[in-house]
């Protein structure tokens, strides 16, 4: 939409601010239609009196709806309505994640799991022998990384985020992928930790994946999903003997006397 009146609904909640008031009203413009993808906005005075707010929430709304991935503000020509790629929309998810703290770290690896499980199923049933071929050569890079005496384990651990996502995508489903590109590079710091504090935790790793590229190379989707789930239930269980480490030791000590029995 990039000329014409702009008419939208204004009942408005109360007590809702005017900023949302901007978002919602967006929303529901590319919702019904009025607005497409690569459509330009209307001018910012036509479109803050159809929405009935001043300029400046209605600039607040637009730079928010541009941090979602929604729109998109080109430097003398406009604001745009963005692809609206799920690898965009799905990203702030990253910054919820990065917000949450260590005892809720074991739910969202768990979700991770739920998703990759099936993502690897899909994949096994369609995955190209380009994308196996360079999920082989990350593996390859890998093994050799661990032959040294002091691997670099970020090295490791990049490599295996990239393992991950060359098997999300060849899912073919990209609210899948995007979702799991969310959780996977953001829960990086997690494995990172398990990959320098537990012994054989990269030689571990790397023996699952190797297991998970030859269900992916046989087209098996029930292996590859199994497989997957194995491997990733093994950092699960490092999170929950970590966190029941950590509790016990912030449990306080009981120091009443004992109770002499009779």
């Amino acid at each position: 939409m990039t000329s014409g009146k702009v008419v939208v609904e204004k009942a408005r909640t109360p007590g809702t601010s005017q900023t949302d008031v901007v978002i919602e009203g967006i929303r529901q413009m590319i919702i019904d239609g009025r607005l497409r993808s690569g459509d330009r906005l209307p001018v910012e005075k036509d479109l803050a009196t159809a929405l009935g707010v001043s300029r400046n929430p209605l600039r607040e709304g637009v730079r928010a709806l541009s941090m979602m991935g929604v729109l998109e503000t080109r430097q003398g020509d406009g604001t745009y309505v963005t692809k609206l790629e799920p690898s965009m929309l799905l990203a702030p998810i990253g910054f919820v994640v990065d917000l949450q703290d260590g005892s809720g770290t074991h739910h969202l690896h768990a979700v991770r799991r739920v998703l990759e499980t099936e993502a690897a199923a899909l994949a096994a049933q369609q995955i190209a022998p380009v994308d196996l071929e360079a999920a082989a050569e990350l593996l390859r890079h890998n093994e050799a990384e661990l032959r040294h005496d002091e691997p670099n384990h970020e090295t490791v651990i990049e490599n295996d985020i990239a393992f991950h996502r060359i098997i999300a995508d060849a899912a073919d489903n990209p609210v899948l992928a995007a979702l799991i590109n969310a959780l996977g590079g953001r829960t990086m710091r997690d494995r990172l930790r398990r990959s320098i504090t537990q012994p054989g935790a990269d030689d571990t790793a790397h023996g699952e994946h190797l297991s998970i590229l030859a269900a992916l190379t046989a087209h098996d989707p029930d292996r590859a999903r199994i497989r997957m789930a194995t491997h990733l239930f093994t950092v699960e269980d490092y999170l929950l003997e970590t966190r029941r480490r950590a509790d016990d030791e912030t449990r306080p000590v009981d120091e009443s006397p004992a109770l002499e029995q009779p």
